[in-house]
């Protein structure tokens, strides 16, 4: 099942004890694609539907795969519900649970479910030749949730601008995706900046997404990565810091950076699939500063700033702008010369 048929009916229909959301790969394309929001209003279309607000503190449970062993999962879904129908598990990142190691236990229940929980597992990765999609292919319900392609994302873009009270013209919202692209997390973003632009007025035309969505990030996102392609360690930290005073999370931070830099690696390898011809004139400074040589070493160092920010007493500012500070640093006259 794709998730739009699963949006149109899980309103109604009789739940399943288990659901899966995971990737879904087209008949000749290379990679399978997830997109999040999706999956996630899904999950809060069931959570809402089964658990009241006052009842969440007894009935429900959210985890996150990386942090949370497979046993407590598991503790939480075989517990009976209390005052309420089900009891919700909710798991991000359940690809972490593939192998047996990790996976075990939750495996084992996957044979046999509990009666009185619903338990939904988000994997945006999942390899369909291991035994946890086996397992869900089996005995839960399997929901694929695709990125959108850009006239579905334009239409969506309409829809969520419709919710808003306004009319989203069909070449503004066409217009509004080439510059966001067709992550829809970043499509809602736009349809926010412009439906608040307009004010009072209800249609919504090209001029004002041109005014409105003049980026597809904040203002201070493009001025960091501009300052690091240019080596200006000072302004980099200058704007890291203004962002930080935004009440931006470290995390957040550190997700924008690592989003830029693998829209840097696929505008210079062409993958005009994956980036669009704005962003990838946004991130173009940015290419000829790493160049492929030293992408991969810029999501080398993202990785380990991740880790990093997860780590217990390290001070999260003081890693992004470590960060920061490797990522600006000048190119070798000789490296460039190769370049």
């Amino acid at each position: 099942m794709e998730i739009a048929e699963f949006l149109k009916t899980a309103a109604k229909a009789k739940p399943s004890n288990v659901y899966l959301f995971c990737p879904h790969r087209a008949p000749k394309a290379r990679e399978a694609s997830f997109e999040p929001l999706l999956a996630h209003r899904a999950v809060d279309m069931l959570v809402e539907r089964f658990i009241e607000p006052s009842m969440k503190d007894l009935s429900y449970h959210h985890y996150y795969a990386d942090e949370t062993k497979d046993t407590e999962v598991i503790d939480a879904a075989r517990t009976l519900p209390f005052l309420t129908e089900y009891r919700v598990v909710v798991v991000n990142g359940a690809e972490k649970y593939e192998s047996e190691n990790a996976g075990g236990a939750l495996h084992a229940y996957l044979e046999s479910p509990s009666d009185t929980t619903i338990l939904m597992l988000v994997a945006p990765r999942i390899d369909k030749r291991l035994k946890l999609y086996k397992l869900c292919e089996k005995h839960a319900t399997v929901v694929e949730c695709p990125e959108m392609g850009d006239r579905e994302a334009a239409a969506w873009a309409r829809s969520e601008a419709q919710l808003r009270g306004k009319k989203l013209s069909t070449s503004a919202s066409e217009l509004l995706v080439s510059r966001s692209g067709n992550k829809l997390s970043d499509v809602l973003n736009a349809v926010t900046l412009v439906c608040n632009y307009v004010g009072e007025e209800t249609n919504v035309q090209e001029i004002d997404v041109y005014a409105a969505c003049a980026d597809v990030a904040e203002e201070e996102v493009w001025t960091l990565t501009d300052a690091i392609a240019a080596s200006d360690t000072n302004k980099a930290l200058q704007t890291l810091r203004a962002i930080l005073d935004l009440n931006t999370s470290e995390f957040e931070v550190l997700g924008t950076i690592t989003w830029l830099i693998k829209t840097a690696y696929f505008a210079a390898t062409h993958n005009t699939a994956r980036v669009k011809p704005f962003l990838a004139n946004k991130v173009r400074p940015l290419v000829d500063k790493l160049g492929l040589e030293k992408m991969r070493d810029a999501f080398g160092l993202c990785m380990n700033a991740e880790v990093m920010l997860r780590s217990t007493g390290v001070d999260r500012a003081l890693a992004l702008e470590l960060l920061v500070i490797k990522l600006a640093a000048p190119r070798s006259r000789a490296r460039a010369a190769r370049g």
